[in-house]
């Protein structure tokens, strides 16, 4: 099991120093996450919160996460990085996956990309594409990925999208996982039978519990059950040493947490949280 930071709602120039001092003491990833705009009118309710309102304001920041990726890999040599989630079915699959190759070639293969079909209407809107359809669109998206990240002339006819030969290029030298998020019914069997893992987003121990079993039995009746299948889970209530073991031993394979606000708030200057990275280190990741 690897430790990722969750870098979400830090200011984008802060996020190269983030990384190197996470590599440093010793993470496995970066997690980072995307979203377009924050409309003037968000009516949407957001569906990880009892209120329905996001966790952030308007003027919080959200970095394209796939340029950020970018400028962290050429600061660091080892640390991964996460897209969690990535709204694949929000932009067309071919501009999308010239992004995402590049990614994935210029970080040496580091990047993980975690889908889902999104929460926000408004966004959807904006683009002028069905939100009622962004399930299907985001499942086509998928196979329009893999198709192009196996390199050479390939083709796509689907439903809603539909080209002749074409090469992309360059493609990454390995595989690049996919993670699928969200954990409605369908979310859950799109990542257990479509992609190579599933991305939460926060949940309780008892959460994720339920959740893991419906996931390994739709992975069992899937064909792709032999292959592997990563967990990047974050947790609400897991604390401590014991708590890591135990996640550990459910077959979490990436935990993400924040490991400055063990020490302080969101509001720690930059060296602050990379002084919290360092002390978590030597808490937690030495200990394990």
């Amino acid at each position: 099991m690897e430790f990722c930071i969750a870098v979400a709602y830090n200011d984008p120039n802060h996020l190269c120093e983030i990384a190197r001092a996470a590599e440093e003491a010793g993470f496995g990833g970066i997690i980072v996450s995307d979203h377009v705009v924050y409309p003037g009118n968000l009516e949407t309710p957001y569906p990880y919160t009892s209120h329905g309102r996001p966790r952030w304001e308007s003027q919080t920041p959200w970095p394209d996460p796939l340029i950020a990726v970018g400028a962290m890999a050429a600061v660091t040599e080892r640390i991964r990085f996460i897209v969690s989630i990535y709204l694949l079915g929000l932009r067309h699959p071919l501009l999308a996956a010239k992004s995402i190759t590049t990614a994935a070639v210029m970080s040496q293969n580091r990047l993980v990309l975690g889908v889902g079909a999104g929460w926000m209407r408004e966004e959807f809107d904006l683009m002028d594409l069905s939100f009622e359809e962004r399930g299907r669109r985001l499942d086509e998206s998928i196979g329009v990925l893999r198709t192009l990240l196996a390199g050479g002339m390939v083709e796509h006819h689907g439903s809603f999208y539909d080209f002749g030969p074409v090469e992309m290029s360059p493609v990454p030298s390995a595989a690049l996982p996919i993670y699928g998020g969200g954990v409605s019914p369908v979310a859950l069997r799109r990542a257990a039978t479509l992609c190579d893992g599933w991305a939460s987003e926060i949940q309780t121990t008892e959460e994720l519990d339920r959740i893991l079993a419906t996931l390994r039995a739709l992975r069992r009746e899937s064909p792709r059950a032999e292959e592997p299948f990563g967990i990047c889970a974050a947790l609400r209530d897991v604390f401590g040493l014991d708590d890591y073991r135990a996640m550990r031993d459910r077959g979490v394979t990436e935990l993400i947490t924040v490991p400055w606000l063990f020490y302080g708030d969101q509001t720690q200057s930059c060296s602050e949280k990379c002084d919290g990275i360092r002390r978590f280190a030597d808490e937690v990741l030495t200990q394990l």
